[in-house]
C-alpha cells in the first residue's frame, strides 16, 4: 500500500513537471495545498470575491521564476469522484493538473477555454497513466505539499 502511494505521488509530480517543463518553465515553485471545503469557500470568497466552495485555486506569485499555490479540495474531490465514477485520486490529480495549468495562463472563463483546458487535462491524466511505475528515486523537484 505505502509503495502504492508513492508510486501515484511519483506519476503525479512527473505529471506536473512535464506541464511545466512543456511550457518552457525552469525551476517552477509550487506548492500544492489539500485542503477542506470551508477553507475554499473562504479563499473563494475572500481573493475571487465568489461565495461559493470550488474545487481548486491557483495564486501565481511570481511569474519569473515562477512560483505558485494551489489549493485543492479534498471533499469536493470525493464528491465528484462519486457523481463522476472516478477515484478521489483520479479528481485530486486532475484538479492538480487544472491549477498549474491556470499558473501558466490557461483560463477556463469561456466555453471554448474551457473546453482548452479540459482537453489539456485529459492530455496530462492520459501521460500520467501511460507512465506506468516511473521510478528514479535520485529526482530532485522542488514540489512541497505531497
Amino acid at each position: 500500500e505505502s509503495n502504492k502511494k508513492y508510486m501515484s505521488r511519483k506519476k503525479i509530480l512527473l505529471t506536473l513537471e512535464k506541464i511545466l517543463k512543456d511550457a518552457n518553465y525552469k525551476d517552477p515553485r509550487i506548492n500544492i495545498i489539500f485542503t477542506t471545503d470551508a477553507v475554499m469557500r473562504d479563499l473563494n470568497y475572500r481573493y475571487l470575491n465568489n461565495d461559493y466552495e470550488t474545487d481548486v485555486i491557483s495564486f501565481c506569485l511570481e511569474e519569473d521564476p515562477l512560483e505558485g499555490e494551489v489549493y485543492i479540495s479534498v471533499g469536493t474531490a470525493l464528491k465528484n469522484s462519486l457523481e463522476y465514477n472516478t477515484t478521489c485520486t483520479q479528481e485530486l490529480t486532475r484538479y492538480a493538473i487544472h491549477g498549474v495549468l491556470h499558473l501558466i495562463g490557461y483560463n477556463d472563463k469561456t466555453k471554448e477555454e474551457k473546453e482548452i483546458m479540459t482537453e489539456k487535462e485529459d492530455m496530462y491524466l492520459e501521460y500520467m497513466e501511460g507512465l506506468g511505475n516511473a521510478t528514479n528515486k535520485n529526482r530532485k523537484n522542488s514540489w512541497s505539499g505531497y
